[in-house]
């Protein structure tokens, strides 16, 4: 039925603008040497489309209302990051359609949109600052120093603070958004990568890639208050993590030791870990189908996992390297 939309979309406008997508949860997934992104359909594990986005797409947020895809891009992989590949490409999530791109600075990684698309944050690797953009405009707003080659973005539950990791430095920048000045910097494991809060805002988790280790912040005092080692395998090298609705289970993605960790979020506990693809990087879940995608950049595959059974239930080849995973409910 949808390719017979395409194709009299196709004969009507020249282009595929016009196609739409099923309703209910979608995936995308983020193609790092592909330049593309995959999109899924959560209820189905099927793909529905591929977009070319441009060189290098990594970050990927989905607005609060799920109407847009934010998605960071950069310079290919070996080559020094370029103004002109730098940039954030909005599409929406209904058609794929690509319907802006903005200007946000050099080496934009991973980004952050705010509930009402007023603001858009992003860490830039090579300038060493999160940029603050304002959506109407589409101007920088603010560009504040933070650690050395800053990576993960992510917004509090509450929007009242920007958590942005910095690899080199091993350090999280707390950004205060409405002053937009840095409030506070906590030394966390070494090569931190992201950040997930739990659902009530009280609590922090932050990767750390060559640390092997998920560091617990406690939002109010803004200070570590534990470290969660998370296996003594060289291989585990965490990067994406998530919390559950719930905030009773932590999600990480263990890199090169192709599993993902599941943490119990009050004993802090590693209760399962699940066997996936080649080096998985991006996490992300659908609430509604209770399913978390897995992104293996060197498989260049998704792993499906039933966050019930803890058991992978679908593999789903996607682009060239899957970076970054998002999901729209």
């Amino acid at each position: 039925m949808r390719n017979a939309l395409v194709f009299a979309c196709l004969l009507l406008t020249g282009t595929a603008a016009c196609s739409r997508y099923p309703s209910g949860p979608l995936v995308f997934v983020t193609n790092e040497r592909g330049g593309s992104v995959t999109v899924i359909d959560a209820k189905t594990d099927e793909i529905v489309d591929t977009l070319l986005i441009g060189p290098r797409p990594r970050g990927i947020r989905i607005s609060k209302n799920g109407k847009h895809a934010y998605i960071a891009t950069t310079s290919p992989l070996n080559v020094k990051a370029r103004p002109e590949d730098s940039r954030v490409v909005v599409v929406d999530t209904s058609s794929g359609k690509v319907i802006r791109t903005i200007d946000v600075g050099l080496d934009p990684e991973q980004l952050a949109v705010d509930r009402d698309e007023k603001r858009l944050y992003v860490a830039n690797e090579d300038s060493g600052t999160a940029n603050v953009v304002d959506l109407a405009s589409g101007q920088i707003i603010a560009s504040l120093i933070t650690g050395i080659e800053p990576e993960g973005a992510m917004l509090s539950p509450d929007e009242k603070w920007l958590y942005v990791t910095a690899e080199t430095s091993s350090t999280v920048t707390i950004i205060d958004t409405e002053k937009l000045e840095v409030a506070n910097t906590i030394m966390v494991g070494a090569r931190p990568r992201d950040t997930a809060f739990s659902p009530d805002g009280r609590f922090a988790y932050v990767t750390a890639e060559l640390g092997r280790t998920l560091t617990v912040i406690d939002t109010a005092e803004q200070k570590a208050v534990t470290t969660i080692p998370l296996g003594s395998d060289e291989q585990i090298k965490p990067v994406g993590v998530l919390c559950s609705p719930d905030g009773r289970r932590i999600y990480v993605a263990n890199g090169r030791a192709n599993s993902v960790s599941v943490i119990d979020a009050a004993t802090y506990s590693i209760v399962d870990t699940i066997p996936v693809g080649n080096r998985v990087w991006g996490i992300g879940l659908s609430v509604s189908t209770g399913k978390l995608y897995a992104g293996n950049g060197l498989s260049d595959d998704v792993s499906v996992i039933d966050t019930a059974s803890g058991e992978v239930i679908e593999t789903i080849p996607v682009g060239h390297g899957p970076w970054g995973v998002a999901v729209r409910e």
